[in-house]
């Protein structure tokens, strides 16, 4: 039995806030309340961990992760990938299927979780590839890769182009109340791009990457949505248009949603006048406007969750020309420390951060337990300490890569205990 005791206890799923003890037994939450854990205090084969001052929250859920397994496991592996994940708080993730081979059938699906398995730690989810090879034609078998274990499809960083493949491959996922997840971006008009396409990208002389090829498939995709009745949902966000065409969709009662970034809600394209190859990431860093609306969208609930988009890689693929350089930011172990900054300055409530970090994603995940702290649901746990103060340091990093902009800076709030299925699966040491 684990007791953690007088924390402060954000549950958004049933509103509730307040100081209390969360009695954990045999992988489920037992009790939750003021002086909760009193009546087991005294046995002998009870942990009691002093919660005071900390956060105690649903499991934080990250819908959105590059777990590079399997095809590029010297950038990370499920291994590798799934500590970080418990460093960073999250007690499940959801890899990517742009791996080597790419995730489209059964076998690589059933490899994954097995691996996830055998490793231990966060809960693997893994989205399957919308089509073969992620090449925008065929549709992968979607009832195999759900009967494996998928909780969405997505072809990732690839944008399904054609119009008629993306209904048919939200009629196909209907059937089954798969997530259909869209990169979006019309690639004729970011062929060759580097960055927004703006006044920086002008200044710097760097191919700019416009509003308009997110905003054009957000629309189409949402006409197509709403045509099928398919869930649909856009993956990490990045324009103010985009929010203004998802905002009106769920006005309508669509079945839609969104995910945004911590680098999306942080940065501009400010970040890259030193060519910083960190900072360069697919959809690229926007402009003050965009930053803004995105947080706009995120307190209101325009969009529902925050996802890392974690993508590792290594020095050569970062440490090069700005033109050659990989795209993606490693993000895992520093979300919850830099997204504080949000909760510090008032953009969000520390019930919506919550929110948007566990119950929020776990809707959209089918058949999936989490995301809440109600008694007799299993006990996936984020304990954070909201006032801690720390270094973001490379060589604490669990995760394979350090690509991340945040390397040397300091942060404030801090995952202190993640807890799968009631077992500790990290503990900041003190």
């Amino acid at each position: 039995m684990l007791i953690l005791r007088g924390g402060r206890v954000l549950d958004p799923s049933i509103g509730f806030d307040e100081t209390a003890d969360v009695v954990i037994e045999a992988g489920r939450i037992k009790a939750v309340g003021r002086d909760a854990g009193a009546s087991y205090a005294a046995s002998e084969s009870v942990r009691i961990v002093d919660a005071s001052g900390r956060w105690v929250c649903p499991g934080f859920i990250d819908l959105h992760v590059h777990l590079r397994e399997p095809g590029q496991e010297y950038k990370e592996d499920i291994g590798s990938g799934l500590d970080a994940a418990a460093a960073g708080g999250f007690t499940a993730v959801c890899p990517m299927p742009n791996t080597k081979p790419t995730n489209d059938t059964r076998a690589i699906t059933e490899m994954m979780i097995a691996r996830a398995e055998e490793h231990g730690g966060p809960h693997l989810l893994p989205f399957g590839a919308v089509t073969k090879g992620q090449r925008g034609s065929e549709l992968s078998e979607m009832a195999d890769l759900r009967d494996a274990g998928a909780v969405g499809v997505s072809d990732d960083g690839l944008c399904v182009m054609n119009a008629a493949v993306m209904r048919h491959a939200m009629e196909y996922a209907r059937t089954f109340d798969l997530l259909v997840s869209q990169h979006c971006e019309d690639h004729d008009l970011t062929e060759g791009a580097q960055m927004h396409e703006g006044a920086r990208s002008t200044q710097l002389g760097l191919r700019g990457w416009p509003r308009a090829a997110e905003d054009i498939i957000v629309a189409r995709d949402l006409i197509l949505a709403e045509t099928t009745g398919a869930r649909y949902h856009v993956a990490h966000i990045s324009s103010a248009g985009a929010i203004r065409l998802l905002r009106e969709a769920k006005s309508r009662g669509l079945r839609v949603s969104a995910e945004v970034t911590p680098h999306h809600l942080l940065f501009t394209d400010e970040a890259l006048l030193s060519y910083d190859t960190y900072c360069k990431v697919n959809p690229p860093l926007r402009e003050e406007a965009d930053m803004q609306a995105l947080r706009e969208a995120l307190a209101d609930g325009t969009i529902d969750c925050i996802a890392t988009d974690h993508a590792p890689h290594t020095d050569l693929e970062k440490d090069c020309e700005f033109e050659a350089a990989s795209v993606g930011m490693n993000g895992l172990e520093s979300a919850i420390g830099s997204m504080f900054q949000l909760v510090r300055d008032g953009v969000l409530t520390p019930m919506r951060f919550v929110e948007a970090l566990s119950s929020a994603p776990a809707c959209l995940i089918p058949d999936f337990e989490g995301g809440s702290l109600r008694e007799g649901q299993r006990a996936d746990v984020t304990v954070l300490d909201p006032e801690a103060r720390w270094t973001l340091e490379q060589e604490a990093l669990r995760s394979k890569s350090h690509n991340t902009p945040l390397l040397g800076r300091e942060l404030t709030g801090r995952p202190v205990m993640t807890i799968v299925g009631g077992d500790v699966v990290y503990e900041l040491e003190t």
